[in-house]
């Protein structure tokens, strides 16, 4: 299991259990994560946990993004989330993932 040396509740640590099954060139929204982990209400609480992974990129925070397709944030700031999901073949453009339907993972 991933050694973390901050402390995480089990709710943060839920969602990047979670968050290791999105695909390579796939992306995820908060809001999915916050329904795949039981709390829908809870996609803000969802973006404070990926915020706080000590194990990007291997348990890939990069690829979750909101709802509409625009990018969010990125602890290690923006460009290098644009770069980690190019190297995935994900593209953005305009701050926006490019086919966003096409490539969204849900936790069905």
């Amino acid at each position: 299991m991933i050694g973390y040396n901050i402390k995480m509740t089990d709710f943060e640590l839920l969602v990047l259990r979670k968050l290791r099954l999105v695909p390579k060139g796939k992306v995820t929204s908060y809001k999915s994560l916050a329904r795949a982990v039981g709390v829908p209400a809870a996609a803000r609480a969802v973006g404070n946990a990926v915020n706080k992974n000590p194990d990007a990129p291997v348990v890939p925070c990069h690829r979750v993004v909101y709802s509409d397709g625009r990018l969010g944030g990125y602890a290690h700031g923006s460009v290098m989330k644009i770069e980690l999901l190019a190297s995935e073949g994900v593209m953005v453009k305009n701050g926006k993932i490019v086919d966003f339907d096409k490539i969204f993972f849900d936790f069905k």
